[in-house]
This record gives C-alpha cells, sequence and structure tokens, in this order.
C-alpha cells in the first residue's frame, strides 16, 4: 500500500518516514500552509531525501511550485495544470482530459477534518489516494472499504501544526499494513 505522510518541516521528520517505511513525503510550498517551507527550505528537505523516499511538493497551484518542481518527484496541486509528474487534488471527479500520475480526494482541503469518502471514488481508474483526517484509528476501516490505492496523512500525526509526532507516525503507518487491514 502507497502512505504519504505529508506537511514535514524537518530533515529528521524525512529519517522518521524513511525508517518507518513511508511511500512519500510530501512539502507544503503554498504560502497559505501552517507548515509552508521557502523554497531554499523545500530543496534542502528535497534534497535530504532523494534517492531515499518519492518526494511531493504540494501547493494549490502551479505558479506555487515554478521555483521547486524540479527538486521533487511529484508536485501535488489542488489546481489541476497539464504537467507530466502531477498529482492532482479534488473533492469532485476529474474530468476525461485532466490525467494525472495520482488522483487524491481530498475532501477536506488541507483542514485534516474527516468526511465519510463518496462511493464515486471506488470506480476511479489510476492511483487513487484517499486523504483527508485520516488517522491511526480510522484508516484500516477506510482502506477495508474503499480498497485506494494508497492514503495521505498530516495533521493527525502531529503535537502541533508541522511538528510531527514519531510515535503518531509509527501507529498509522502500522494501521495500513495490508496484512491487518485485509483480516
Amino acid at each position: 500500500m502507497f502512505v504519504k505522510v505529508c506537511g514535514l518541516t524537518t530533515e529528521e521528520q524525512i529519517d522518521w518516514a524513511v525508517e518507518l517505511g513511508y511511500s512519500a513525503i510530501g512539502v507544503m510550498v503554498t504560502t497559505k500552509s501552517k507548515r509552508y517551507r521557502t523554497p531554499e527550505q523545500a530543496r534542502a528537505l528535497a534534497d535530504h531525501a532523494r534517492g531515499r523516499i518519492t518526494t511531493f511538493a504540494v501547493a494549490l497551484e502551479a505558479s506555487e511550485v515554478a521555483e521547486v518542481a524540479d527538486a521533487f518527484d511529484v508536485v501535488q496541486l489542488y489546481q489541476w495544470a497539464d504537467l507530466p509528474n502531477l498529482a492532482f487534488c479534488s473533492s469532485n471527479p476529474p474530468a476525461p482530459e485532466q490525467t494525472s500520475e495520482y488522483f487524491f480526494y481530498d475532501a477536506s482541503a488541507g483542514s485534516g477534518v474527516f468526511a465519510e469518502f463518496p462511493d464515486w471514488v471506488r470506480a476511479q481508474p489510476g492511483k487513487v489516494v484517499l486523504a483527508g483526517g485520516l488517522d491511526p484509528d480510522n484508516v484500516a476501516d477506510v482502506i477495508a472499504r474503499h480498497r485506494p490505492f494508497g492514503v495521505d496523512v498530516s495533521s493527525s500525526v502531529e503535537t502541533a501544526p508541522g511538528v510531527k509526532s514519531r510515535d503518531l507516525m509509527r501507529r498509522f503507518k502500522a494501521a495500513t499494513d495490508a496484512d491487518e487491514v485485509l483480516e
């Protein structure tokens, strides 16, 4: 199962994600985020992660990632853009012409508030990743019911905005273990 932890702000948090077996990390490059990293900070984090874990630069629109897109493996946007390495985020199904490497269903728009996932998400083709309010206590049930390609977490593995907890990250990752979820 693909498991991404988003909103990382330090090299130590990247090290934890690698140690715990996460598939990818996300760095916020939109100034609207409490977890915002400047272009210089974002590049440094991408450099630290390179070759160890897949990196996502996360923003609302393409203009916000222009300075750093080349440093990351994937660009995750909430407004569709025609990019080869796009992860498109929306609470609505993408139009047929809106193709992307990943489709993130996130009705919370980064707020971390859980809402039940709609049935149409199960029928979406491609790499569908569920996000929004997932935590160590609800993620296994969500995976069992919806069978997504992956899941994404941020605020529920924090003690404060941008301050990740290694223990909460460990608990979330353990809850996504395929053997446990399929039982």
